[in-house]
């Protein structure tokens, strides 16, 4: 895959730029109903996730604040089973985070929370990551930055304007929680001596 990835990247760079010439309000619609992914929108999520899992995407979009994306795995809160989700990480002051586009009510918040933060980011590799829930009162800020780089295609969820001032975001914060990502290491097996 390694190899093929280099060839493939103008091709799903070219289509990522499709799709954000889709009206934001359309796409939504299109994508997401009463808060919740639509069937539509599941199968574009599981396309999405097996490019940015396989490293066919590019690692960070170009910009500031920095962002990129990766597939987050975490363990089923019901089912003990696997979930993947296509998430987009931003950097803020040294520091890579999560913004839950969708709230409370997304899964992988849910999972990550039920599991004790424990998740697996995968980006060509499946590495172990831990999710830290970043406390409420400093989230407003990266939200907003979060926002100014993914606002076409969560202006809807979130409600606010890409213009708007931190006192927006710090209304909207309780609503969307934040994790940072946090690189684990996994332990060595112990020795059998």
């Amino acid at each position: 895959m390694r190899f093929v990835a280099p060839v493939l990247r103008p091709f799903v760079m070219a289509l990522a730029g499709l799709l954000v010439l889709v009206p934001s309000g359309k796409s939504s619609r299109l994508f997401y109903k009463r808060g919740r992914p639509t069937r539509t929108g599941r199968a574009v999520n599981r396309f999405w996730s097996w490019l940015v899992s396989s490293g066919l995407t590019p690692e960070r979009w170009p910009g500031t604040p920095v962002i990129g994306p990766l597939t987050l795995e975490t363990k089923g809160r019901k089912s003990g089973e696997p979930c993947s989700n296509m998430v987009t990480w931003v950097e803020h002051n040294g520091n890579r985070y999560l913004v839950s586009m969708l709230g409370e009510r997304s899964d992988w918040v849910r999972n990550s929370r039920a599991d004790g933060g424990k998740a697996f980011a995968r980006y060509g590799k499946r590495r172990p990551v831990r999710l830290e829930e970043v406390p409420l009162p400093e989230r407003a800020p990266i939200i907003q930055a979060w926002f100014g780089r993914t606002y076409g295609s969560t202006e809807h969820h979130l409600g606010v304007k890409r213009s708007d001032p931190i006192e927006e975001f710090e209304r909207i914060a309780p609503a969307h929680p934040v994790f940072q990502i946090v690189e684990s290491n996994p332990q060595p097996p112990a020795s059998s001596h």
